[in-house]
């Protein structure tokens, strides 16, 4: 009930541009108070889907610059429409991460109490594990991270075939070289987060190069922040094809990410801003899986694994930012990662 109530004052908002919250009451015309009417005011404003200007009784409420960041958004109906039907911001937006992500939370407070009491579960779960335990644990993790990692870029080794591949080298038949190289090098980049836990705190451009390189060993993978432009499949958004551009948008998202005082906020960030950045030829989003993992692990939080997110909704709600700049969706993919990955692992 309450998130209806919350729906139609965005929508009343949106509609009417500034409002008192009077206006807003008396517009609306629901049957609940002015006192819960304040309360649900101030919840959207902490939330940062709505902003005030003025003061006393002359504040009015406005949507807030984050809103379109953070909005729900119901993606089956967004895919309704075929490519060139949708309405889209067809070419990369700095001011989402300089203006915007910069200034505002993409979580809520709801969602930051879930994600910190997960948290609290997993750092008492691995107070009750041995050394050798927890390195159990943690290999089971980077095996289906590794799998799923490659398989959300077409790689089509199975999860089996990628344990006998990780743990005893064996390929498995009637696969590609380059799909056993993609999974080892996954693997590798893993273990040298684990050893190297430090490795991105701060975040800079020449260690997510790093973490690139040893991504794309061995395969046909040009290295350094490409010099030319690149497609993306399923969409009409334009990536940044001017390399100056592109490393003054992977310094600023840096320091947007350093900038954070949340870690869940870190890692999401990370996690979508390289992939949408798209700063290499190839293995963007593998690049940002790990950044993001490493992330966590540098705090102590639980990584992620993403064995339960289907290939497809990641790619849909990956899309949903490039063309909308919205992350709604993909935040949600994040949490119940983070949930998973807590029960399933440790």
């Amino acid at each position: 009930m309450n998130g209806n109530r919350k729906q139609q004052i965005i929508d009343f908002v949106k509609e009417n541009g500034q409002c008192s919250s009077k206006e807003i009451f008396d517009g609306i015309g629901e049957s609940f108070s002015y006192a819960t009417l304040k309360r649900i005011l101030s919840d959207l404003k902490t939330d940062n889907y709505l902003q005030t200007k003025g003061q006393g009784k002359g504040t009015k409420y406005l949507l807030s610059p984050a809103y379109e960041l953070i909005c729900p958004i119901d993606i089956d109906r967004y895919y309704e429409k075929e490519i060139d039907e949708r309405q889209i911001i067809e070419n990369f937006n700095l001011e989402v991460i300089t203006e915007v992500l910069k200034k505002y939370n993409t979580f809520t407070e709801i969602e930051l109490e879930k994600l910190a009491l997960l948290q609290k579960e997993y750092q008492t779960n691995i107070s009750e594990l041995s050394e050798n335990e927890y390195k159990k644990e943690l290999e089971r993790l980077a095996i289906d991270l590794s799998w799923k990692s490659s398989q959300i870029e077409g790689n089509t080794y199975t999860l089996l075939e990628t344990e006998r591949l990780l743990k005893e080298k064996e390929t498995a038949s009637g696969r590609t070289k380059e799909e056993a190289v993609m999974l080892l090098n996954h693997k590798d980049a893993l273990d040298f987060i684990i050893e190297h836990d430090d490795f991105l705190n701060p975040l800079t451009v020449s260690k997510i190069e790093d973490i690139h390189s040893i991504l794309i060993k061995e395969l046909a993978v040009e290295r350094n922040l490409r010099k030319r432009r690149v497609g993306i499949s399923g969409t009409n958004y334009k990536p940044l094809d001017n390399e100056f551009q592109i490393i003054e948008a992977l310094r600023n998202t840096c320091d947007v990410i350093n900038s954070k005082n949340s870690v869940f906020e870190k890692a999401l960030l990370a996690l979508v801003l390289i992939s949408y950045i798209q700063p290499f030829v190839d293995g963007n989003k593998r690049t940002a899986r790990i950044v993001s993992n490493a992330i966590l692990m540098n705090y102590d939080y639980c990584p992620l694994s993403f064995r339960t997110v289907d290939s497809i909704e990641y790619k849909k709600a990956m899309l949903l930012f490039y063309e909308q700049n919205n992350i709604s969706n993909f935040k949600e993919i994040f949490i119940s990662q983070f949930e998973f990955a807590v029960r399933t692992y440790f």
